[in-house]
């Protein structure tokens, strides 16, 4: 399999290319507008983006899609709530083939409603829904209760080797794996959704208290 991070710009973004090997069938993730960001790394594997998913529909996911549709002619993937146009709804446990490579989708609501990952063999692409050390923003309501539920009922009983690729660099790497994550990040390790929410409500002083950027 080949699989790309990419530095996307905008607030640390990450976008990311997937195929299932040169010459093949691939997918950007959540592409920039800036196309030079990912045209080599296409070009260099002769690949054929046949598909832009988008993680969610916040405006620095979905900004590079009109570029890579006019580019490539490729089909939008994206939850079926999704408000912009898309060309393969996509629910909870469904899949697209890349080639021999299958995208399994999971969908995992809390920081917007629309939000899944993308789960390519050992590689999850975790958008919004849960970063290196940290969470994806949400308020201190319905939104925080769903992104819980999200990350313990679905990311966290993924295989603790499954490595964790966000869609923006703000943890203290720009990977991870999901048993680090379940070991390490104190969104996680907190034992109820009482503190959970406490956490976000005071994370600034968390952050300072812990030395956290």
């Amino acid at each position: 399999m080949i699989f790309h991070q990419i530095k996307a710009g905008g607030d640390r973004n990450f976008a990311y290319l997937v195929a299932d090997k040169p010459g093949g069938v691939a997918a950007l993730v959540d592409p920039p507008p800036d196309a030079s960001r990912y045209e080599a790394l296409v070009a260099d594997d002769r690949l054929r983006v046949s598909y832009v998913v988008i993680t969610h529909g916040h405006g620095d996911h979905t900004w590079g899609v009109a570029e890579a549709r006019r580019r490539y002619g490729c089909k939008v993937v994206a939850h079926r709530s999704m408000l912009l146009a898309v060309d393969v709804p996509v629910d909870d446990g469904d899949t697209v083939a890349l080639g021999n490579v299958e995208m399994k989708f999971i969908y995992t609501p809390g920081h917007s409603d629309d939000h899944v990952c993308v789960l390519c063999g050992s590689k999850l692409i975790s958008g919004d829904c849960l970063f290196v050390g940290k969470v994806g923003g949400t308020d201190l309501g319905e939104g925080a209760r769903k992104e819980y539920h999200s990350l313990h009922e679905k990311l966290m009983k993924l295989d603790p080797a499954v490595e964790v690729w966000p869609g923006h660099d703000y943890g203290v790497a720009p990977s991870s794996t999901i048993g680090h994550e379940k070991a390490t990040n104190p969104f996680i390790l907190r034992e109820s959704f009482e503190a959970f929410l406490d956490l976000k409500a005071n994370w600034i002083d968390y952050k300072k208290q812990h030395g956290i950027k």
